[in-house]
């Protein structure tokens, strides 16, 4: 028989991973604050409790899925007894917070796995789900197969601030690209031209911008800078323009501004030659 889970948090995200347990035939028994949120999991054969400690007391592994790990305190702070249970915890929050709450659940008798969740709702239990994870390699050994019903998962370290470290760097890329875009098409947009007439293109930017990761990459890690192509002298007078057309434009500039200050830190260090990928030094220390 699969293993038996119990999923505590009923929001979008958390009951697209009991449909994934259920359909990858995991009983589940599962807890929410708000209990009608369960009835469409409970009808496809989930099993609510109407109390937190019911909730762990049901399985071995506790998985949360919540708006934050305050909300993981609030709720298994009420249950006595963590002895012997491993938490789960695929909320989001910041890597100390976590590092916090795996000391605080291990205090109390429990092993803790900390996961990043990298895809929305729609996607979780599907081929494009995956998921970061990081605690002790034991605890996630041991339940791996159970949690790749959610998707497919990727063991990061023992440090359990990893697999949040990894979901915000991730998280740091993909929410500036979209507010890239917003700002690119508002820009478009002050002549008229329809952000659906710009999205094909802004697509070919980002590919290309994926195409150069790799190598950008080895030279931050080798700390080699070479310079005869993309200076950051070059970049950051294309960052200029981008802000003046911006300001020209009537829309906000913040974003344009953030960008520019990169290049502008690295040229005043005398390093406005080498390549862009040296806005790196001024990035990790910014003093």
């Amino acid at each position: 028989m699969n293993q038996h889970v119990t999923l505590v948090g009923l929001g979008p995200m958390g009951q697209a991973m009991v449909g994934a347990l259920l359909d990858g035939g995991h009983p589940v028994t599962v807890w929410n604050r708000t209990a009608s949120r369960a009835d469409d999991v409970v009808a496809r054969g989930a099993v609510l409790v109407a109390t937190p400690a019911e909730a762990v007391g049901a399985s071995d592994v506790v998985i949360l899925s919540l708006t934050d790990y305050q909300a993981m305190y609030d709720i298994l702070g009420q249950v006595e007894d963590l002895g012997g249970k491993v938490i789960v915890n695929l909320s989001s929050d910041t890597p100390d917070k976590t590092r916090e709450a795996a000391k605080w659940a291990e205090q109390r008798g429990a092993r803790f796995l900390t996961g990043g969740v990298m895809v929305p709702a729609p996607v979780v239990g599907t081929e494009a789900s995956y998921v970061y994870y990081s605690g002790p390699r034991d605890v996630y050994d041991a339940h791996e197969k159970t949690l790749a019903r959610i998707g497919e998962t990727y063991y990061m370290g023992e440090d359990p601030g990893l697999a949040q470290l990894f979901y915000q760097a991730n998280l740091d890329v993909f929410l500036t690209a979209l507010s890239a875009f917003m700002h690119g098409a508002a820009l478009l947009g002050s002549a008229g031209v329809p952000a659906k007439e710009f999205a094909p293109w802004a697509v070919k930017v980002l590919q290309l911008a994926a195409h150069f990761l790799p190598e950008s990459a080895e030279r931050v890690d080798s700390g080699e800078h070479p310079g005869h192509l993309s200076t950051a002298k070059m970049m950051g007078a294309t960052a200029d323009h981008i802000l003046a057309a911006s300001e020209a434009a009537g829309i906000d500039l913040e974003l344009p501004r953030a960008i520019k200050a990169h290049y502008d830190r690295a040229i005043a260090a005398g390093k406005g030659g080498d390549n862009w990928t040296r806005l790196i030094d001024g990035i990790r220390n910014p003093q």
